[in-house]
């Protein structure tokens, strides 16, 4: 069988090597080597190989193989350590990393070094008009009203000279009561036995006052007859015995005829109210609390909610956004009054209303058939103010004070919110003719 191309024949000595610059006499390429490498290619020499070590001359390095040879001290041997170290270095890697993670599974997901960082500041910047702000300016001056100990709870506020102002139903008891206990609790929680100075049925104002001349912040009156749909409002009190509670909304609605009525009893409230209506939420406990603008005025005071099938007082619903204020001016004319007298005074149509009267307005009530009258014109009080005005038996009053006037609930909420003596445009039908008149309205105590 022939050899090899390149190989001695059997028996011949192998021929002469051609004498190669820089190889001296070292060994030729091995097996698999390139026959003819570039002649500038190399690698950087090996730090570890020291001169000498290998077959040649003993004074001349040996020559670096590419990487792959397999010659005797060559790059394959350092190839196959790196190879293995690497190897040997994932393993334990591997092995670190995944005793890791099974750590943390085996933990629940711990993690003793675990942060969120630093808290922000502990007090942030708030503006003078922020809820925040006049909650901290009008809290001090507001309290929870207790009545006959366990009874019953309300709301009430400071106004000059140390007198709280609150519900008249609060200090009733919705109106089964004519004297009660009442007890005042203040901010700081301490509680003073407090006296009833007056209240009025009417307007639904009561004033109250601690017992043991305790000096307490009043609060700056607004005036209601400022208020727009819209501008927002905050309401204080204890709604539920929950003391100092602060809720926000603004003003829905002006001028909303109001007549809460609660109980049967002796004092049971007759309100007649031309009300501040608010989403504000109001609740059982509320009554009483006043309710203040964005300069910390009390605009209005807590009267009444709405709910879904209950009393506007006593329903325990909860509020569905409808609440109603007693409107402030009334409210200060009726607190001097009472601080003052001991009552109050309202002012007075001096006519009767037919409560019946299904058309469009407020019809002036008429005598039955056959009924003998001293005077045309009656129920019609003689020289009454309707009197003076030329109003008489069967006319319907359809606007008062420019307001419109669709029943008679509507036009006695509007005649209550005036004060007395006021004189008032309205416009009236008889005889299925429009007229209008002024009405000088008139007087009389609650």
């Amino acid at each position: 069988m022939s050899e090899g191309p390149g190989q001695p024949s059997a028996g011949q000595p192998p021929p002469p090597t051609p004498d190669l610059p820089g190889s001296g006499d070292s060994a030729g390429p091995g097996p698999g080597a390139s026959a003819d490498p570039e002649p500038d290619y190399a690698l950087p020499p090996d730090p570890f190989h020291r001169s000498g070590t290998g077959p040649g001359d003993p004074d001349r390095p040996a020559r670096s193989a590419p990487w792959g040879t397999a010659g005797p001290g060559g790059v394959s041997r350092r190839l196959a350590g790196a190879v293995a170290a690497i190897a040997l270095a994932s393993a334990l890697a591997g092995g670190v990393i995944g005793g890791y993670v099974a750590t943390r599974a085996a933990g629940g997901g711990t993690n003793p070094g675990y942060s969120l960082g630093p808290a922000p500041r502990a007090v942030p910047q708030r503006s003078a008009g922020s809820v925040a702000r006049i909650a901290a300016r009008v809290l001090p001056s507001v309290v929870m009203i207790r009545v006959d100990g366990a009874q019953g709870t309300g709301s009430g506020f400071v106004i000059r000279g140390g007198y709280i102002v609150t519900d008249n139903h609060v200090v009733t008891l919705d109106g089964t009561a004519r004297r009660t206990r009442l007890q005042v609790v203040l901010g700081d929680g301490r509680t003073l036995p407090a006296r009833l100075v007056g209240r009025d049925t009417y307007s639904d104002i009561a004033i109250i006052k601690p017992a043991g001349g305790v000096s307490l912040p009043a609060l700056p009156l607004g005036n209601s007859a400022g208020l727009a749909v819209g501008d927002p409002v905050i309401a204080f009190g204890s709604p539920l015995g929950l003391a100092g509670t602060v809720t926000s909304g603004i003003v829905s609605a002006l001028d909303r005829p109001v007549q809460p009525g609660a109980g049967n009893g002796p004092a049971a409230p007759q309100v007649f109210l031309d009300a501040i209506q608010t989403d504000a939420p109001i609740n059982p406990g509320n009554s009483g609390g006043p309710l203040v603008n964005r300069q910390g005025q009390v605009i209005g005071v807590n009267a009444a909610f709405d709910t879904l099938g209950g009393s506007m007082i006593t329903g325990q619903g909860g509020s569905i956004g409808l609440g109603f204020a007693i409107p402030v001016n009334e409210v200060a004319r009726v607190a001097t009054e009472i601080i003052r007298t001991g009552h109050a005074t309202h002012a007075v149509l001096g006519a009767m209303l037919n409560l019946k009267y299904a058309g469009i307005g407020a019809q002036i009530a008429t005598l039955p058939a056959g009924h003998r009258m001293s005077r045309p014109g009656l129920p019609v009080t003689p020289g009454g103010p309707a009197d003076r005005a030329g109003l008489r038996a069967g006319d319907v009053i359809v606007s008062f004070a420019g307001q419109p006037v669709s029943t008679a609930q509507t036009l006695l909420d509007a005649v209550r919110a005036q004060p007395p003596g006021a004189r008032v445009p309205v416009t009236y039908l008889s005889g299925g003719q429009s007229r209008q008149a002024v009405l000088r309205l008139g007087s009389a105590g609650s």
